[in-house]
Parts: C-alpha cells; structure tokens; sequence
C-alpha cells in the first residue's frame, strides 16, 4: 500500500472523529439539558384526609327472610338455568358434577348419598346439621368464600333478589317444604 492510500484512509478516520464531535458540541447546543437539583422522582404519599382513601358503603341487605315473602319460585326457576349444568332439580334425578338438589333445604350439607363432596364440604356438613336458608343465601353469593376450599367452582350469585328466587324455588323441590324462616 502506498503512502498516499494510507493518508487518505487516516483522513477518512479523522473527518469521522471531528464531524461525530462537531454533531454532539452542536447538539449540546440546540438541546441544552436540564440536570435536577435532586435526582430522581417524588412519590407522594395519599393521606388520611385524601378523598380517594374513601370507603364506599356496602349497601345494606335484607335479611332472606324478607326477600323470600316477596320471591318468585317461577323467576327463581329462570335462575336455576345457570346451575342446571352441574345439579339436577328432579325427584328421582341423578348426581351430575354436583350433587342432587332435590330436597337440599333441611339436607345436612356434604350428606347426599352416593356424591362425593370436597373435605372443605364435609368439614362444614360436620359442624352444621342442616342447609339453612340464611345459610344457602351466604352460599350462593359466593361458595369459595362462604366454604373456603370448596369444589363448587361457581362464582355465585352478586344480586340477593335471584338468590332469593333460586331459594324459593329450591324449597319447591322437596316432599315437604320447610318452613318459611320467621327472622
């Protein structure tokens, strides 16, 4: 390689270096940069006088046994078409992945025969006798919660008017009905 080659390939790597420092000194000045006086970022804190730390209120239920003297077994019938894939309502119907309904109101919980119910279901049938109403309404508003560790994998029933229909129309499906809760 001749000298002249050389002395244009320096000059090549030269006029790189001067115009990639001229384009940052130019830089610098067009976008002059603010440096803080305190690096990094404030986070606030929400006090106790914030109003977003406002609790709403949780809007107050009837007791189950005002809303069942104004429930319908006929809605609660519309309602139950979201359990019919698990339960079955008849009298002489068989277990599905649920047990049978038939009867369920005064049943001990866990007790049907011939299903096999969750430990968590067992443990709760051995500490409470029988299916309340007051019990059943807790229960369809969210099974996991009422029992935790329940195989009822429904997510529950949020309004208490179609838990109360659903209760009444569960009570239809019995030989003998109990009683209407007087509390």
């Amino acid at each position: 390689m001749d000298s002249f080659t050389l002395n244009k390939a320096a000059g090549a790597v030269l006029m790189v270096l001067i115009l990639t420092m001229g384009v940052g000194i130019v830089s610098d000045i067009i976008f002059k940069p603010t440096i803080p006086g305190k690096p990094g970022y404030e986070i606030v804190l929400a006090s106790a006088e914030d109003s977003t730390s406002e609790v709403e209120a949780v809007p107050e239920v009837a007791p189950i046994s005002e809303r069942l003297i104004e429930a319908s077994a006929e809605k609660g019938e519309k309602v139950a078409k979201k359990c019919a894939a698990c339960h079955d309502f008849t009298q002489d119907g068989k277990n599905k992945v649920g047990p049978l309904l038939w009867g369920v109101i005064g049943r001990a919980p866990g007790g049907h025969d011939g299903f096999g119910y969750s430990s968590a279901m067992q443990a709760f049938g051995a500490e409470n006798p029988e299916w309340t109403y007051e019990e059943l309404d807790h229960f369809l508003e969210s099974p996991k919660k009422f029992i935790d560790g329940t195989s009822m994998s429904f997510n529950g029933l949020r309004k208490p008017e179609d838990r109360a229909d659903l209760i009444a129309y569960l009570r239809q499906q019995d030989d003998s009905p109990a009683p209407l809760p007087t509390e």
